[in-house]
Parts: C-alpha cells; sequence; structure tokens
C-alpha cells in the first residue's frame, strides 16, 4: 500500500528562508577564508618564500573561516519571531 505524502506546515519546519541565507552566507564566508589562506608556497624547497607568513594569511584568512563557523551554528538555532494572532 502507499501512502500519499503529507504536506508539512510551514509552522512546524526546522528553517525558513532566513535560516537558509543565513548559512549560505556563512558558506561563502568560509570559503572566502579558505581561499585567502591559500597559496605562497614554492616549486624549488631550497627557496624560501616569506609570503606564507603574511596577514593575509596567518589572520584575515582564519579569522574569516572561524567567524564563518561561528556564525553557522547562530544560522542553524536561529528561529525567527514568530507572529501572534493575538487579535488586538
Amino acid at each position: 500500500m502507499k501512502e500519499a505524502l503529507k504536506k508539512v506546515d510551514e509552522s512546524n519546519r526546522p528553517f525558513t528562508k532566513i535560516n537558509f541565507y543565513m548559512m549560505a552566507g556563512c558558506v561563502a564566508l568560509i570559503i572566502l577564508g579558505f581561499l585567502l589562506m591559500s597559496g605562497g608556497g614554492t616549486d624549488n624547497p631550497a627557496e624560501f618564500n616569506p609570503e606564507i607568513f603574511s596577514t593575509r594569511r596567518i589572520i584575515v584568512g582564519p579569522l574569516l573561516a572561524f567567524l564563518g563557523f561561528l556564525l553557522m551554528a547562530f544560522a542553524i538555532i536561529y528561529t525567527p519571531g514568530r507572529k501572534t494572532g493575538s487579535g488586538k
């Protein structure tokens, strides 16, 4: 026997559009952080490239990635205020 799929009421869904937009922004922030940390290598192992210790790679990139992960937790937990039908 096949049972018909029941449509879930919008008030019973765990995430709203706002949650998905916030999560997408966090993923973009994480990707940006990892891209800022990349690069700076050299093909010649005898050659030292001091660019690997730039502020962008050791401070800005990890900070953006960390903020992305931190804000992702908030985006998952966030519940927008529900409208109440007080009738006043």
